[in-house]
Parts: structure tokens; C-alpha cells; sequence
């Protein structure tokens, strides 16, 4: 379901730009996830100092991430559990696949998961004859749709209401076929009731982890169904995937990084869930599983932990900077072409998959700074996205009229007299051509911009010519 599309980026971008449905989603998007976020914000006058202090112990990690992999190794064993490293997504698909045969399982249930995804551990383990069910509503729906998630928090946000009856009215077949799925709740209870035997029969539940506590070897996950609970506490063998960077050093230091991920990605003080799972089931436990395997997956992460790009490794997955971006907001995240959309996925997806097929990620972004203010991590996301466009541009992915574009530009801004002298020769001709509109509905060199709204012509005076003619304002005794 999560197959690799991202070279297909540009045929991506205008089937979403076509389809009204999808735009008709799209367009309610600002009103959801960024006013929460901000409600949530105003009530803890705290938040940016939390932020710091997130920030501050991920560097931390990222500097130190081998002993505190060892440790959270040491503390998983010595509580009964076994930890699984694995250096790409086929060892980790063959590290789940084993354990899964080893319990003899037939059903897997299944907790939302990235990592879960970026391995596409479902198509994985269907083509060796072992059945994986979501249990997280979202990934459910869009499981049944035999689609990839649109979002890394809400994964069916591109599909309407209508759209998610329509798709239990074709794979609940055996349920009245003129019941009423007009209400979210009826659905959500119709759902429940075809999970309900899934969590019960599973012979295994797969997780992913939100945190890995380096100092008890718990997992720490997060969320708003209760499934996870019931996905690692129901079935015999627990088996939670988790990248390398998930690791905190505390328990304190998990529960500030909690006090910015709720808030950040759904505007909640605090998930409805929140769990610590630590080892197997214990023996006066009332339950719990009575294996606990966690599978450690680098994919990548060593190289980018060794680059430029290394801050991208402090992401907590919130969406923050996803819920902010104008141009996942007009295009959605299945145009990305992979599971990681919007600024974020702009930065990781080249760094796992290489620059060639996905030359026009760090492309897609205004660099409008949005993504950067609003992350609890401070991730400088425009800057990491500035690097790639330098390495590609290095690299000469970049489109021959784009390089040859940007040398014409940098000759000439390396000479300010003549960059002056030629923009205001231009301005003075777009003002002259732009007739009585003073717009252009067509221009060489601007379709980008004209197919889709005029372009107006310059106005008055350039902004460096009003700069120098501005009065001197003194504030301080100085100008």
C-alpha cells in the first residue's frame, strides 16, 4: 500500500489540484489542527521554555545516541524483553517475520506505526500468509481502501465523511446493507464491533513507540482510541518498532517531551492515552503479553545522524509543521509519493531515499517559515530544505533551465549596480505592458505563476529606491 512514488511528485501535485473532492477536505484544513494547536499554546505560557528544553535533550541524544541505545538494550533484557537490530527495512521485515512464525501466527493486530509503514510491514507479512489488521480508525479506513496514510497523525483526512460510508458499506458487506452510516458515531461503533474479534483471536500485536526510555527500557506510546493498550496488552507476543532516534535518557525527560507533542499535534493538554510499557507480563501481572520484542531500525538514520541534516532527527512525528504548510494544504500528502508529507517528510524522505527520486521535495515549500515556528522541536526546517536544494544543485539534479536560471541570477546580484540597473529597466517595461490592468494573464517565463492566477505588473517605485529615500527614524539616540 505504501509503494514509492515520490519521482511522480508533478503528476501527484495535479491530479490532487483536480480532484474537487479532495479539495473540498483540503479547504477545511486550516480551521482543524493549527487553531487547536494555538488554544492549546495560550493555555501554558510555559510552552516555548518546554520547547527549549525538548530541543535540549534530543541534542543531547543525538550526541551520546550509542550509550543510550546500549543502556535501553540492557534495561529491555534485564526486564525480560529482547531487542532486534536492524540496519534496513528488509532485516526488519525478516526480524518480524521470524518472530511472527515462531508464535505460529495466523492474525496480526496492528497500532498506528511510521516506522510500521516506512518498512510496509503489512504488504510484507500478507504475501507470507499472515493476516495484519489496523486497529487505529484512521489507518483502519484507509486499509480497507488498500491506500497509504495522507497524514502522519490523521491518516484519512483526505477522505470525507461520505467517502468513509461508502468504503464500510462495501467491506462490511455481511451488515444491513440500508443501515444508516450517517453519523461518525454509528460508524465508529460498526468499526469497534468488526475490531472487537481481531483484538481477541490475534496471536500477535505489533506497535510502533512515540519514545524508548533509555533508563527503564519502557516504550512510551501515545494516543486517542485505546487500541495500542489493547494491541500490546491482548496478544501473546508484543513486538514494538521504533527508530534509533526515539531514545530519551528519563522518565523525566519523556514526560517534557509529552508536555509539547499533544499540544503540538492534536491541541491536547495530553493524549487520551499515554502508556510506559516496560518488559513482559510479570508473574502476579493480571496481563500482558508473555513475549516483548523491540526492533530497532536505522534505515538510514546513521548517515543522516553524521550529516547537515542531523536536526531533522529530534522530530517527534506531532504534524506541527505539516498542519501549517500551505502547500500540503493545497495538495495533500499523497502527492508526496511515500508516508512522509509536508516539511518534515520534505527533509527525511531524501535523506532515506536518496536525492534522485525525490528531487522535488525540498522543491515543494515556500520556505514561507511557518513549518519552523510552529515546531516544538526547533527544527530549522527551511534551512535543512536550503541544503538540499544546494546539494542538489551540486549534484546537477536540478533542472538544466533552473541551474542555468539561478547562474544568470547570482552573476548579476554579484554586480548591484547592474542587478539595479536591469530591474528597473524591467520594471519599467512590465509597467508599460501591462496596459490598463496593470496584470498579465499570460507571461514567457511565468506559466507557474499565470496558469493559475495573473501576475501584476510593478508599481511605483522599487522597495531599495523607497529604502533609500526613507526618513531617518531615531530610537535610542541611534538610526
Amino acid at each position: 500500500m505504501s509503494q514509492i512514488k515520490t519521482e511522480r511528485f508533478r503528476e501527484n501535485t495535479r491530479s490532487a489540484l483536480a480532484d474537487r473532492q479532495l479539495q473540498a477536505v483540503l479547504g477545511k484544513f486550516a480551521d482543524g489542527f493549527p487553531v487547536k494547536r494555538a488554544q492549546a499554546i495560550a493555555r501554558l505560557p510555559e510552552f516555548d521554555a518546554l520547547r527549549d528544553a525538548a530541543r535540549d535533550i534530543k541534542n543531547h541524544v543525538l550526541e551520546n545516541l550509542g550509550p543510550y541505545l546500549e543502556q535501553f538494550e540492557a534495561q529491555v533484557i534485564a526486564s525480560g524483553g529482547q531487542v532486534h537490530w536492524c540496519r534496513d527495512a528488509e532485516e526488519a521485515r525478516q526480524t518480524v517475520l521470524s518472530i511472527c512464525k515462531n508464535a505460529d501466527a495466523r492474525t496480526v493486530t496492528k497500532s498506528k506505526s511510521m516506522i510500521g509503514e516506512e518498512v510496509d510491514i503489512n504488504d510484507f507479512l500478507e504475501d507470507n500468509g499472515i493476516e495484519p489488521v489496523e486497529t487505529d480508525l484512521g489507518e483502519y479506513i484507509i486499509q480497507l481502501r488498500r491506500e497509504p496514510p495522507s497524514h502522519i497523525i490523521a491518516p484519512a483526512i483526505h477522505l470525507s465523511k461520505q467517502q468513509v460510508a461508502e468504503t464500510f458499506r462495501e467491506k462490511h458487506a455481511d451488515r444491513a446493507a440500508d443501515r444508516s452510516l450517517e453519523s461518525p458515531r454509528v460508524m465508529l461503533d460498526e468499526a469497534r464491533e468488526e475490531l472487537r474479534e481481531q483484538f481477541l483471536g490475534a496471536d500477535v500485536g505489533l506497535s510502533g513507540a512515540n519514545m524508548l526510555v533509555a533508563e527503564t527500557g519502557s516504550i512510551a506510546t501515545v494516543s486517542n482510541e485505546g487500541n495500542i493498550e489493547l494491541t500490546c496488552g491482548l496478544p501473546r507476543v508484543h513486538i514494538a518498532m521504533a527508530s534509533i532516534e526515539k531514545i530519551v535518557p528519563t522518565l523525566e525527560d519523556a514526560a517534557t517531551i509529552l508536555r509539547v507533542l499533544a499540544r503540538s499535534a492534536t491541541g491536547q493538554d495530553m493524549s487520551v492515552y499515554t502508556s510506559f510499557i516496560t518488559g513482559p507480563r510479570r508473574p502476579d501481572d493480571l496481563d500482558g503479553p508473555e513475549e516483548f520484542h523491540v526492533v530497532l531500525l536505522d534505515n538510514g538514520r546513521t548517515e543522516l545522524l553524521a550529516s547537515e541534516f542531523r536536526d531533522i532527527l529530534r522530530c517527534i512525528r506531532c504534524g506541527a509543521c505539516i498542519n501549517h504548510c500551505p502547500v500540503y494544504e493545497a495538495i495533500g500528502g499523497h502527492a508526496y509519493g511515500w508516508i512522509y508529507p509536508g516539511p518534515m517528510g520534505a527533509v527525511l524522505t531524501p535523506g532515506l531515499l536518496g536525492m534522485e527520486t525525490t528531487q522535488h521535495h525540498p522543491n515543494a515549500s515556500t520556505l514561507c517559515g511557518r513549518c519552523e515556528s510552529v515546531c516544538p522541536m526547533r527544527i530549522p526546517l527551511p534551512d535543512l530544505l536550503r541544503k538540499w536544494r544546494t546539494r542538489q544543485f551540486g549534484a546537477e539534479i536540478t533542472p538544466t533551465a533552473s541551474r542555468y536560471g539561478l547562474k544568470v541570477w547570482a552573476y548579476f546580484a554579484r554586480h548591484p549596480h547592474l542587478y539595479r540597473l536591469i530591474t528597473k529597466t524591467g520594471a519599467i517595461f512590465l509597467f508599460a505592458a501591462g496596459g490598463r490592468k496593470r496584470r498579465f494573464r499570460h507571461l514567457p517565463f511565468a506559466g507557474g505563476w499565470t496558469d493559475a492566477r495573473d501576475l501584476p505588473a510593478p508599481q511605483g517605485r522599487s522597495f531599495m529606491a523607497q529604502w533609500r529615500q526613507r526618513p531617518p527614524r531615531r530610537s535610542g539616540g541611534r538610526l
